[in-house]
């Protein structure tokens, strides 16, 4: 569960059982709702809270910044083939001429000439790069991406998301996203 939740919405970083988050991109976040409604039904445990609460006329809870699954989810093996996962595993650049914006996706071997919407012949264009290839192949088009396309593990999504952080990342969330950075002296 992944809610879009805006900067002044108290949301709630979401691990797993063993302490990682379900996911780094996008950031496994619930709204603060969701996330007491779990500590209600003692699905989480609380592990860092805002210093903010919400009351009732009988009770008071501090809002959760943290929270830890109590039982273990299972990471998927292999990532699903989504427009999204294409982007994320080619770091959201076209793979044609770098640029970061009005992205897309190319068939690498058009489907009218037999290519297959798969890891191995999509790659992330930008809608430039895309109409200027439009119906041919890399060596008809003479326009080649610049990494063979490929299908990514999960761990290697991962990686790539930790390197595209959330717009807003609470300071109770550093100590359980990037555990193998550098540490400060």
């Amino acid at each position: 569960m992944n809610a879009h939740v805006s900067q002044g919405g108290w949301p709630v970083l979401v691990l797993n059982a063993d302490f990682r988050p379900l996911s780094y991109y996008p950031l496994s976040l619930w709204s603060w709702q969701d996330a007491i409604k779990a500590v209600f039904l003692d699905r989480v445990n609380i592990v860092e809270h805002y210093d903010r609460a919400v009351r009732s006329p009988t009770f008071e809870i501090q809002l959760p910044s943290v929270v830890s699954l109590k039982s273990f989810v299972k990471p998927t093996t292999h990532p699903a083939f989504t427009r999204f996962n294409v982007f994320l595993r080619d770091r959201f650049v076209c793979q044609y001429c770098n640029a970061h914006d009005d992205l897309t996706f190319d068939h690498i071997i058009p489907r009218s000439k037999g290519g297959q919407t798969t890891w191995e012949n999509v790659v992330a264009a930008c809608s430039p790069c895309n109409l200027r290839k439009g119906n041919l192949t890399p060596q008809q088009a003479k326009m080649f991406p610049r990494q063979t396309p490929y299908a990514p593990t999960v761990h290697q999504l991962h990686r790539n998301g930790r390197l595209f952080p959330p717009n807003y990342l609470h300071d109770s969330w550093l100590d359980y996203l990037y555990w193998d950075t550098e540490l400060d002296p």
